[in-house]
């Protein structure tokens, strides 16, 4: 039923799996021996969040942040909220940011400054997707699964209008489905 509303395929389950797998050993070579507090950025990052954690062999932590921008439209709006903080003290930890996607850049930029002005002692970034076009902010990820262009995504954890986050892959979501 989903599939209908999909232009194209961009990375397919077989790749997930294989970025999950790379990105999991260079963390877990990365951050041996340093106790890194993964923190997910809420709702998009689970799916990415569970496959990744699941390939990294190392001990790590695990928080959670809800923080939002887009507000139910198609591009980011600029106006970052934290809708649910970090409940887990970081001063003097490793933190991986792990994202679905990172887009403007806005979101991830405002999240690693309040991280690095609460103490931590590095903050990187782990993304299933890079979409270098939609950059409005200086910001490089550290660990990139896949480079995309610049089109409206679902699938895996991304969505439309909370709609899409259940599909195994991620792909191109037909125009007609947001120009309405």
């Amino acid at each position: 039923m989903l599939e209908k509303d999909i232009l194209e395929v961009l990375v397919s389950e077989e790749q997930i799996e294989e970025i999950a797998q790379r990105l999991g050993n260079q963390l877990s070579e990365d951050y041996r021996d340093k106790f890194p507090l993964v923190i997910g950025l809420l709702k998009g990052c689970i799916p990415f969040m569970g496959k990744l954690m699941t390939r990294m062999d190392i001990h790590m932590e695990v928080g959670f942040m809800d923080v939002s921008s887009y507000h139910g439209g198609i591009e980011s709006s600029g106006d970052i909220k934290i809708n649910k903080d970090l409940g887990i003290p970081v001063q003097d930890r490793h933190i991986i940011l792990t994202e679905d996607i990172v887009d403007t850049g806005r979101t991830l930029k405002v999240v690693m400054d309040l991280l690095t002005y609460r103490g931590a002692k590095s903050v990187e970034i782990a993304t299933l997707l890079d979409k270098p076009e939609g950059r409005i902010v200086t910001l490089e990820p550290k660990y990139v699964g896949t480079t995309i262009p610049k089109e409206f995504v679902v699938g895996y954890g991304l969505d439309y209008e909370e709609k899409y986050r259940n599909l195994p892959y991620v792909g191109i979501l037909k125009p007609e489905v947001y120009n309405k």
